[in-house]
């Protein structure tokens, strides 16, 4: 893994899913084999295979500070093309940071990662105003998960964070995407643990290579993907939880 420290240009920037995105850092230590954020290298010049560097924002909160005071108020992702939680933030603190500057303010923010380590920062989010946590989740098979994201948290730790997140009282949601063989057993798991779910089928092409090396294409077609969504679907609204 290569670690570089870097100084950021900004930090607040506008994002198609949210008003405002933090990317704290660039890259990312889970390297999921099917992840979209991948396409960065375009832009930013690494030559290491995806999942071997991470570029740390070491002025993300001094850059955050300076820009907010500047532009309108609005939800802010943390984080679009990394994960704010990956290992190394407990070391920089940076999601950290950047997350007490935005409670202090009154922003909005809506935080997804795969790493129980959010909860180190339980007080941070208790404290902000309207934040809440939500946690990619693409099986219920930990098997499944170590095929396609085995350097990611378990998915068992995942789903245990979002009980203590919602019993501490912060709103939880679960992406269920990429929809990996297995998520039909989330709804059952995911009960009374969030406020809502969201599902994506994603960029599966990414992870082509997976799904032949261990002979799981069947589960790779058109017709799969339609036939678990409906599944998920059917399943997350008998337990009660709201599709968005």
């Amino acid at each position: 893994m290569i670690v570089r420290e870097v100084e950021a240009k900004s930090i607040l920037s506008a994002s198609q899913v949210y008003p405002y995105v933090i990317n704290p850092y660039t890259g990312c230590q889970h390297g999921c084999s099917y992840c979209y954020a991948r396409f960065m290298k375009r832009f930013t010049g690494h030559r290491e295979p995806w999942g071997q560097f991470v570029d740390a924002k070491v002025n993300a909160p001094e850059l955050l500070r300076r820009e907010i005071v500047r532009k309108k108020p609005g939800t802010v992702w943390v984080s679009g093309v990394c994960d704010p939680y990956q290992p190394l933030e407990a070391q920089y603190r940076l999601t950290r940071q950047c997350l007490e500057i935005l409670a202090e303010h009154g922003w909005p923010v809506v935080a997804q990662t795969r790493s129980p380590l959010v909860l180190r920062d339980l007080d941070v989010l208790k404290a902000g105003e309207r934040f809440e946590v939500g946690f990619s989740i693409p099986t219920a098979d930990d098997a499944i998960r170590e095929l396609f994201e085995p350097e990611a948290p378990a998915i068992a730790g995942r789903i245990r964070t979002l009980d203590q997140l919602r019993q501490a009282g912060i709103r939880t949601y679960a992406m269920i995407a990429p929809m990996l063989p297995g998520a039909e057993e989330l709804p059952g798991l995911l009960a009374g643990k969030i406020d809502y779910a969201l599902l994506d089928r994603m960029n599966y092409h990414h992870a082509d290579w997976v799904y032949r090396e261990h002979g799981l294409t069947d589960q790779m077609t058109d017709g799969f993907f339609d036939q678990l969504e409906q599944a998920l679907t059917a399943a997350l609204a008998a337990e009660g939880i709201p599709l968005r």
